[in-house]
């Protein structure tokens, strides 16, 4: 992953300040076994997995780009997992392993197609047949602030919908159909629209997805699968 995609030093320097606010629907997650190996994917300060081990899910583990947001994270909740990842997007995580990943707020830190591919793609290889992919993300926004910037910055990055904050951040709304092409892989099971308010205070539309990595046939399923586990990481 480049440095425009992954932006490390960014949100090191922020860790300490930023908030995030995308709403974790719980009725999405009602008939997810208690046990169920969970992750986190850009976890952040591990705001979602607390909210997660509210609800009495006990296997969770995030993991983030970030040293400064896994510091925070650590300080936070010393009882949970968590990872920095030093070559996003690869997992420490065998094929299969996983039974929910949450991906709340990442897409829109990663500008570029390939990044994205990247990303859910792996995030697809570590999931188990049957289980959840929960994303959390921002479209394209109507009013005129951002279109503004879309247009400003589309010839400098090549896609409209990136722009550049003005604390220094890179960023990306997305056309509803992205989201559709990047879970190709994936069968929707549900979306819903919903109301954030950004890290930098902006009240923005925002759209989650549910999705299913498809169940695979009974032999197929025998030649690929490993054994469920979570990602190595220091437990504090």
């Amino acid at each position: 992953m480049s440095d425009l995609d992954s932006q490390t030093a960014y949100w090191d320097a922020a860790a300490t300040t930023k908030r995030f606010t995308h709403p974790l629907h719980t009725p999405w997650l009602d008939n997810v076994e208690r046990s169920a190996a969970i992750l986190d994917y850009g976890c952040g300060y591990g705001r979602t997995l607390d909210a997660l081990e509210q609800q009495g899910f006990d296997n969770l583990c995030g993991v983030d780009t970030s040293a400064g947001m896994i510091a925070r994270a650590r300080n936070l909740h010393p009882a949970m997992r968590f990872a920095v990842l030093d070559t996003p997007p690869t997992l420490a995580c065998p094929d299969a392993s996983i039974d929910v990943v949450l991906l709340f707020a990442v897409l829109t830190c990663i500008p570029s197609d390939e990044a994205q591919r990247l990303l859910i793609g792996e995030l697809h290889r570590v999931l188990k047949p049957g289980a959840l992919l929960y994303l959390s993300d921002l479209p394209l926004q109507s009013d005129q602030r951002n279109r503004d910037r879309y247009a400003r910055f589309a010839e400098a990055y090549g896609t409209y919908g990136v722009f550049e904050t003005g604390d220094g951040a890179v960023c990306r709304h997305h056309p509803d159909d992205w989201f559709t092409s990047l879970l190709a892989g994936f069968e929707t099971i549900d979306t819903r629209r919903t109301t954030v308010t950004t890290m930098n205070g902006n009240t923005s539309a925002g759209l989650q997805i549910l999705a299913r990595k498809p169940v695979v046939s009974s032999s197929q399923r025998s030649c690929s699968a490993s054994p469920t586990m979570m990602p190595s990481g220091p437990r504090r």
